[in-house]
This record gives structure tokens, C-alpha cells and sequence, in this order.
């Protein structure tokens, strides 16, 4: 089983890029996107089903702007939208996918670079979601998240971390809060457990060199329940073209989606 996670940064954007002519040749099971940046009337049949795939979009009510979703090669059993909370479900964040036991998750968490307030909002949303991530970490199922988390857990997750301390992606309580997500809950960052090397990075600044010098973030994950945490056996950065300031993270799993 082959799974992505990539922020878009615009889906329209990244299709001008190639991004699908690219996916094509993935075979993938799950593609979890985020950033869609797009309503449902923006998208194309491409967007939609692009290749042997079914699409699941959850877009922000504001034009331009957050939205998630995910491409599926196989119909899942089910689909729910949303995390019940009015106010981030506004700004479409949260995307899950039924296969049997195991739950697909796109995720796009705040980022709180923009402002002091948005970094609250980032903080509401992460002491809100600590609960749901206890709860799918003891549900019974097998659980992966895969989207844009928008922290760096480690000093390894980015190039410059000493200047970032003060930082939104990686401010002590971020940190600290993601420590949590994998020592209070178990859950795991899947990219560690098969690439321990330093220098991986999913994102960069577009502001300066930061992609020429690769001085980049790590704020891209799948991050899972043991058991199928325990089933990967690859994992990929792809950099060779950009179809955004993020770069698909693509990990492989010794698991057979149901039928």
C-alpha cells in the first residue's frame, strides 16, 4: 500500500505544474492533498478523478484558501468530513477515509506564521485535537494522518532551528504538544522510523534561496498507530520537480487495502 501526503498550495497551481501527470506515474493507493485552495465549482473532472482515482474534497468556505482532500483508488467504505467543530470545518481541515480497519486521515493543521491571533487559533486547535487523537489511538483501529501538521517535532526537522526557537512551527509549546502525540498517545512518525537521516525537509520558504540551499522544514507527516506504523518499509521525499512550496512525502507499507 502506497500512500502520499502533499500540500498543494493551490490545486489548480500544482496541476499547472505538472502535479498529475506526475501522480500518474505513482501508483498509489491514497493521496491525501491539502491547501486546495478551491471550491467545489473550481474544480475540474481532472481535479476530481484524475486517472483511476475518486476524489474526496473538504474546502474551506472562504474562496482561496485551506481545503482538504483525498484521492482514493479504491471506494472507501466511508467517508466523513469534517471534525464537528464549526469553526475550523469552516476552513476545511480534517478528511477521513474508511478501508476496513484501517482510517486514512488528511489533515491540514493552522499555521500560525501570519499572525499573534492566527497563532492562537493554531493553539485552540491543537489543545481541541489532543482528545481526538487520543480517541482514534485507542479506537481499535489502525489510524494514519497523513497532511501537513505545520511544526517541526526536532532540531534534525529543520535547517536554521536556532533561530526559529521563538518561531511558529517551532515554539517550545509545539513541540512539546507533538512530543505528547507520540509519547502520550503512541501514535508514531512513520518517515522516522525508516529514515533517521538529517537534511529531510517537506517544506521551504519561498522567501530568499531556501529551496536552492535546501533550507528547509519537516512540518509533513503520516504519523499512525503502531501496528501499521510497524508495517512500513519505505519512505520518499520528492524533490526533482516542485508543484509547490511543500514536496509529496510517500511512504510504503507492507498492507493490502481490502477490497
Amino acid at each position: 500500500m502506497r500512500i502520499i501526503t502533499l500540500n498543494l498550495n493551490g490545486i489548480r497551481s500544482a496541476a499547472n505544474k505538472g502535479f498529475y501527470s506526475w501522480l500518474a506515474q505513482q501508483s498509489a493507493d491514497v493521496i491525501c492533498l491539502q491547501e486546495l485552495k478551491a471550491q467545489d465549482a473550481d474544480l475540474t473532472a481532472e481535479m476530481r478523478s484524475p486517472g483511476g482515482y475518486t476524489g474526496y474534497f473538504h474546502p474551506a468556505e472562504k474562496k482561496g484558501y485551506s481545503g482538504v482532500g483525498i484521492y482514493c483508488r479504491r471506494k472507501p467504505d466511508n467517508v466523513s468530513i469534517g471534525l464537528g467543530w464549526p469553526d475550523m470545518d469552516a476552513e476545511g481541515r480534517y478528511l477521513r477515509v474508511d478501508f476496513g480497519n484501517l482510517s486514512i486521515i488528511s489533515l491540514y493543521l493552522p499555521s500560525g506564521s501570519s499572525s499573534e491571533e492566527r497563532q492562537q487559533v493554531k493553539f485552540s486547535f491543537m489543545e481541541r485535537f489532543m482528545p481526538v487523537l487520543k480517541e482514534l489511538a485507542n479506537c481499535g483501529r489502525e489510524i494514519i494522518i497523513g497532511g501537513d501538521w505545520n511544526i517541526a517535532h526536532k532540531e534534525i526537522d529543520l535547517k536554521n532551528w536556532r533561530s526559529n526557537r521563538k518561531n511558529s512551527g517551532f515554539l517550545p509549546e509545539e513541540r512539546a504538544w507533538l512530543s505528547c502525540v507520540f509519547d502520550d498517545c503512541t501514535l508514531v512518525d512513520v518517515f522516522r522510523c525508516v529514515d533517521e537521516r538529517p537534511e529531510q525537509y517537506t517544506w521551504w520558504s519561498n522567501r530568499g534561496q531556501a529551496w536552492a540551499k535546501n533550507v528547509g522544514w519537516r512540518i509533513d507527516y503520516q504519523i499512525a498507530t503502531k501496528g501499521i506504523a510497524a508495517k512500513a518499509h519505505k519512505a520518499s521525499i520528492y524533490t526533482e520537480q516542485r508543484f509547490s512550496d511543500h514536496a509529496p512525502l510517500t511512504i510504503d507499507y507492507d498492507w493490502d487495502l481490502p477490497l
